[in-house]
């Protein structure tokens, strides 16, 4: 089966305590949004000690039009896209001519041609690489663009996929946004990007860590296409999310895992390693409730989410990396993300030391 030969992952320069994201918030709205003082909590109840930015604070202070910010995510996005795939070649051990198949994957910005001809160019990779770029999954994207290199690994022994999931969801705040969906995300959401290499059978991975591809599954909710998601405006793109993200996930989750499970002859009590995205802190209890899972089994999921906010679809990649590199049990693991549509991606993975 298809295997993980690397991860890698972002720390940006302008990583910052919450706290300093709190106060400077707070100077932002307070002068038109009168629910500043009632609302800045948020920021505490989010459980997020850091944030990954690619600015400095004070950017976010001003206007920018969206043609300046979206090539500000061109630019970053290609810059450290780059850096994370040639961490990524080097820990996998291989030639950058051997990749055989590219995925991009990001919601926060546009670019035509999109980013991995960018990458391709700046990296002078084979020309002859087959691209995939997916846009639009939000939150869920990692899982999904995981998934689909798996895919494309299993139906090529002699693959070699990279996946890349690049957000820079700072870039979209929309400094005269004074909504209630505008002021929460300023409280959450983060930058990350994340590069992977997954092998067909044909090649051996270096690695002593054997994460092998068996199944996946997606789910999409009728009826909640407004859950989440962007309204493109003149001036950007606008957040927007509901406060029943977590009572939907609540609802529907666990019996989504059981079925997908079941489909494989698998129970939950098998499963020994939960690679699931954040999404924040309600979500996180909404996945406690569902699945009733005893220990503190989202723990690098936690610890992720409290080191770098939400970073949208890079972010389970982060978990991911976690377990790859410092530690996972013997045994089956179950990654998981939810995403505009509202939907959820789910991947069965097998883990164990070769």
């Amino acid at each position: 089966m298809p295997s993980l030969a690397a991860i890698s992952t972002i720390d940006f320069t302008f990583k910052v305590n919450q706290s300093a994201v709190k106060e400077y918030a707070k100077q932002l709205f307070a002068p038109s949004f009168p629910q500043v003082e009632r609302m800045i909590s948020a920021f505490d109840n989010t459980e997020i000690k850091t944030r990954n930015f690619c600015k400095p604070l004070d950017y976010y202070a001003s206007v920018h039009a969206f043609q300046e910010q979206n090539s500000e995510y061109i630019n970053i996005a290609l810059e450290y896209s780059v850096k994370a795939i040639e961490q990524s070649i080097a820990e996998a051990n291989i030639k950058k001519e051997s990749i055989t198949d590219i995925i991009f994957v990001s919601t926060t910005g546009l670019a035509t041609p999109s980013l991995d001809a960018l990458i391709i160019n700046q990296m002078q990779l084979n020309r002859n690489i087959s691209r995939t770029p997916i846009f639009g999954l939000g939150c869920a994207g990692g899982v999904a663009g995981f998934a689909k290199a798996n895919i494309l690994a299993k139906a090529n022994p002699d693959a070699v996929v990279l996946l890349v999931a690049a957000e820079l969801c700072s870039l979209t705040f929309l400094r005269n946004d004074y909504s209630k969906s505008n002021f929460i995300g300023a409280s959450l959401f983060a930058d990350g990007v994340a590069a992977c290499i997954i092998t067909g059978d044909n090649h051996h991975n270096k690695t002593l860590n054997k994460f092998s591809f068996i199944s996946t599954q997606s789910n999409l909710y009728y009826n909640t296409l407004d859950v989440m998601g962007w309204e493109f405006l003149d001036k950007g793109f606008k957040v927007l999310f509901s406060q029943d993200i977590p009572t939907i996930i609540a609802e529907n989750v666990g019996d989504d895992v059981n079925a997908f499970l079941k489909k494989n002859k698998v129970e939950l009590s098998q499963i020994k390693n939960f690679i699931f995205h954040p999404g924040g802190k309600k979500v996180l209890t909404a996945y406690a409730e569902a699945l009733k899972v005893e220990g503190d089994f989202l723990k690098n999921t936690r610890e992720v989410m409290n080191d770098n906010g939400n970073m949208s679809s890079p972010t389970v990649l982060y978990v991911l990396e976690r377990f790859f590199k410092q530690g996972f049990e013997n045994g089956y693991g179950l990654m998981v993300a939810m995403g505009p549509g509202f939907s959820s991606e789910m991947i069965l993975l097998n883990l164990h030391k070769q």
